[in-house]
């Protein structure tokens, strides 16, 4: 099998067979009144796994955090926490902590002592408090702002606090409901890596919710991307991007073309397309199957799309157009092509170099090309 996107670390329970997932959601419903939540969804987790729920607002995700916190009860189904079913155990019980988008802090209470308060509600000796909220300082950095309050942070180091004060209890699981929300972009960035680090310092089950897919696809091993109470995918980073098994994850995660028609003729590993305007593109699907005349979809992501003034004389796939819009964005620059046929595609070029070699601007006539194998067959 080829490597899909960029190789991340070793850790990959999910293709063990023999690997015993650590949460568990068994086919479990929520529903407020008439309106359903979550619906029937089953979905595992392992141990020392980065985990996002990615989704649109109102798509379920918070209510499945809320529900393994123990701040909701699933109308039906089960939650599986080590093998333990979670159903009647209350929040203050369970070997999980969460951090909300808020932070939560104490205004009143310094640093240090927001980090101690849960492990002073649990009766730990006061020594071991102090070891423990120092060790939790120097792991977040902030050694020398123990003695200010959170009106004295700022966003980031507020945000800092308010992990170090989840994970001073040592959680088996850290549950994560929007963490960086409140962040400007630059430093959303940089703590995205921080708790990276920190989730593999401390070997924790990070599960984190987050609509942000560009949160997502940097901080987890795996997303489950979630629509009307359901989840579409589950699958890596990479795979999410580069092997979408939907045009609505197609369509979420990033952006993308998608060229639609019906099947010309089939080979062992190549489609060819014919679009709605009589326009043919080849495709390889894999050997999927695909019948004479059926509709089919391509979907392609603008950075597998190359824009030139010329047709390209070795392009498998050419179609053409005229410039519609353009949008410099440093480094790179995007490009919306009408083509002859009406249909708009989206082309991003990375400004390797400070001259363009060919330039294109507004109403030029331009070809869009792309490879038979730069994008993905859609059966659904």
């Amino acid at each position: 099998m080829k490597s899909l996107g960029s190789i991340r670390r070793d850790f990959a329970p999910w293709n063990d067979p023999n690997a015993k997932p650590y949460i568990q959601f068994d086919n479990v419903t929520k529903k407020f009144g008439d309106f359903t939540a979550v619906n029937n969804l089953s979905l595992t987790i392992f141990e020392r796994e980065f985990f996002a729920l990615l989704g649109a607002s109102g798509c379920g995700k918070s209510t499945l955090l809320r529900m393994l916190a123990g701040f909701e009860e699933p109308t039906a189904g089960r939650i599986l926490l080590d093998g333990q079913d979670l159903r009647g155990i209350p929040p203050y019980r369970r070997p999980v902590n969460m951090m909300f988008q808020s932070y939560a802090l104490f205004p009143h209470m310094t640093v240090e002592k927001n980090i101690a308060f849960g492990l002073k509600q649990e009766g730990m000796p006061k020594p071991d408090i102090e070891k423990r909220v120092a060790d939790m300082l120097k792991l977040v950095k902030l050694e020398q702002f123990a003695k200010r309050k959170p009106h004295q942070l700022s966003g980031g180091q507020r945000q800092r606090v308010a992990l170090a004060r989840s994970v001073a209890k040592r959680p088996k699981v850290l549950l994560l409901d929007e963490p960086l929300g409140a962040l400007d972009k630059k430093l959303r960035e940089e703590t995205q890596f921080e708790l990276m680090d920190l989730q593999q310092e401390l070997g924790l089950t990070f599960v984190v919710v987050t609509h942000d897919q560009e949160e997502a696809m940097t901080m987890a091993d795996r997303i489950a991307i979630m629509d009307k109470g359901e989840v579409m995918q589950v699958a890596t980073p990479p795979e999410v991007y580069e092997a979408p098994t939907s045009r609505f994850v197609a369509h979420f995660v990033g952006n993308v073309n998608m060229f639609e028609g019906k099947v010309a003729e089939q080979a062992a590993n190549t489609t060819r397309i014919t679009g709605p305007s009589g326009a043919q593109i080849v495709v390889e699907n894999g050997g999927a199957a695909a019948k004479a005349n059926a509709d089919i979809v391509f979907a392609v992501r603008p950075e597998k799309i190359r824009v030139s003034s010329k047709k390209p004389a070795d392009a498998v796939n050419a179609l053409e157009g005229e410039v519609y819009d353009i949008a410099y964005l440093g480094d790179m620059t995007v490009y919306h092509v009408r083509l002859d046929d009406g249909q708009i595609v989206r082309a991003s070029a990375l400004n390797a170099a400070r001259v363009t070699e060919d330039p294109l601007t507004w109403n030029d006539r331009a070809w869009v090309s792309f490879r038979p194998d730069a994008g993905v067959v859609l059966a659904r």
